[in-house]
């Protein structure tokens, strides 16, 4: 595939166009389950119908006006944190996803891949309800969305998703599971370049070496590796809304203790609902800052925040439910010595069951936000009204309010 074939596709693409505003999803009866995995799954102890109301401030920007199937691009707005100037496909066009086949070196348009590995800035929605079975990693570029609000959307089965050495992208209203180690062998990342891969790790969604990235409402369960890496030196990320459960190694932020590179990396990680059958790594920070805000932790099975190489950790409103085990309750974990230097520090969290955090370092460790990426924290007995949406939602009807 070559750029020189894309004028061909254009009457499609345009056909396509046409019928954004018309796109009828069928959702009253799609359901699927293998593995543990219920696309469906909601927390098992949501709050009743009216704490709806209360939504944190990414949802508040957008989820309850029925008309956001109107302006999509508009969701690149209410990003908040680190990654607030991601802009994915903010100013492209929309491309619709129709077929749910793969091919890792020529992707045939109507497919994900297709649309993801295209240079110019796309907004990526979904015709339909559909399970996408990717034959290799999928390689996504610069200034791009994959959005799949109104429809209901998996990834799984096979390799997922890698976004290297690329900015500006969103990744929204996914589910993300099952993800297996990509093979070794040619893998398109343009329309213009085929290159050969040497096998990905088996990670639900691997940032390496990017900047300016939200991942949003997506549910993540069951990779053979991690869930979200975020490694070489990847920055201005905001990691939020999403429901994470089953699995063991949930989130890595950094390659190695030793990768200077890292320790500028900047992440947010909010109103995420960390729920049943976690062990550890929610996340595990090896440098760089990681402001950890307003998210529910449910019964880890080791620790649920931990570090290696002097990162610096804010936890700021946070809902801690320990596990069981008497051995069990701290929330935090060093993986190093000498860390009674490192800026580990607790305000305004909620815990519960006997769980408890252990601070260490002196000195400021606010995030240093820029204006237009402050939000507000709330105290975290809150938080189970702020992540009661958390995951890809299932009630987001095209015309309809996703959050009512």
């Amino acid at each position: 595939m070559t750029s020189s074939l894309l004028p061909l596709y254009k009457p499609l693409l345009l056909s396509l166009l046409i019928l954004n505003t018309h796109i009828s999803p069928i959702l009253s009866s799609y359901s699927y389950n293998n593995n543990n995995y219920n696309y469906n799954h909601y927390p098992p102890s949501s709050p009743s119908k009216t704490s709806k109301k209360i939504l944190n401030p990414i949802d508040a920007c957008w989820a309850s006006n029925p008309k956001w199937s109107s302006n999509r691009q508009a969701l690149a707005n209410c990003a908040v944190g680190f990654g607030k100037s991601a802009l994915g496909g903010k100013y492209g066009k929309i491309y619709i996803v129709t077929d749910p086949s793969d091919d890792a070196v020529n992707p045939k348009p109507g497919t994900l891949r297709y649309g993801a590995i295209q240079t110019q800035p796309l907004w990526i929605i979904f015709s339909k309800n559909m399970i996408i079975r990717l034959k290799n990693e999928l390689i996504v570029n610069s200034f791009k969305t994959i959005d799949g609000r109104g429809v209901q959307v998996e990834i799984g089965y096979g390799p997922c998703i890698t976004i290297q050495d690329v900015n500006h992208v969103i990744i929204h209203g996914l589910g993300i599971h099952n993800c297996q180690p990509g093979k070794p062998g040619l893998v398109r990342s343009s329309p213009e370049h085929v290159g050969r891969r040497g096998g990905s790790d088996g990670d639900a969604i691997s940032i390496f070496a990017s900047s300016n990235v939200w991942i949003d409402h997506c549910s993540l369960s069951n990779a053979y590796d991690g869930l979200i890496d975020v490694i070489h030196g990847s920055t201005a990320l905001t990691i939020s809304n999403n429901f994470f459960f089953n699995h063991d190694k949930v989130m890595l932020f950094g390659h190695m203790d030793g990768f200077v590179a890292d320790k500028k990396m900047k992440v947010t990680v909010a109103f995420n609902h960390f729920a049943h059958d976690l062990i550890q790594r929610m996340p595990r920070v090896r440098n760089g800052y990681t402001h950890v805000a307003n998210n529910r932790y449910d019964k880890w099975e080791m620790y649920a925040i931990g570090g290696s190489a002097d990162p610096t950790i804010l936890s700021e409103g946070n809902y801690y439910v320990a596990p069981d085990n008497p051995a069990l309750k701290q929330v935090t974990k060093r993986e190093a010595g000498g860390w009674k230097n490192w800026k580990w520090r607790s305000t305004k969290d909620y815990f519960l069951n006997g769980a408890y955090f252990v601070q260490s370092g002196w000195g400021n460790c606010t995030p240093g936000y820029l204006p237009s990426q402050k939000f507000t924290t709330f105290d975290g007995k809150m938080v189970p009204f702020l992540t009661a949406n958390a995951g890809a939602l299932k009630y987001c009807y095209i015309g309809k309010p996703c959050i009512a």
